[in-house]
């Protein structure tokens, strides 16, 4: 199964372009306020502070565009920045055979995909994706992808240990 969000970069791209105007705005509010020109009678700590926060959530949220194709014998995850300035890409190929569990985060501003590996020392590798920006219904395809995984692992780890 293949999912990628990839085609709403350009709706993801203009939201970038709208905080970083509201950031550089508030910026320039706080700077003229600051002078003692009282614009509409707010302190203008104000204008510095939400705009620091309202780019501050964005980037809590995390990287924009997740990509996941199962198809084959490997699973392939993506997880990119629409504009790479803060965070490097994200880019993971491996057997499906090595999944061993996943967990989805759902927080209420981000949510998280932990996906846990197992590897030839017997320690768990756990994997952190940013799937924020996933519709409900790609998060459930998502799951019902990756259960399905899983449950085959599950099976063909028990006909092996038996």
């Amino acid at each position: 199964m293949k999912l990628s969000n990839r085609r709403k970069s350009g709706l993801y791209n203009v939201m970038y372009i709208l905080l970083m105007m509201i950031l550089f705005g508030g910026i320039l509010l706080f700077l003229v306020s600051y002078n003692r020109i009282i614009f509409l009678g707010v302190n203008p700590y104000v204008f510095i502070i939400v705009s620091v926060v309202i780019f501050a959530g964005f980037y809590i949220r995390g990287r924009q565009i997740f990509e996941y194709d199962s198809e084959g014998e490997v699973l392939h995850f993506r997880n990119r920045d629409v504009i790479p300035l803060f965070k490097s890409e994200l880019n993971d190929e491996f057997p499906k055979y090595k999944l061993q569990d996943y967990t989805l985060v759902n927080a209420v501003v981000l949510k998280k995909l932990y996906v846990t590996l197992t590897r030839k020392t017997g320690h768990p590798l756990i994997l952190k994706y940013d799937v924020s920006y996933l519709s409900k219904k790609e998060i459930i395809e998502l799951k019902i992808s990756l259960r399905r995984i899983v449950k085959a692992n599950k099976k063909t780890n028990r006909e092996t240990v038996a």
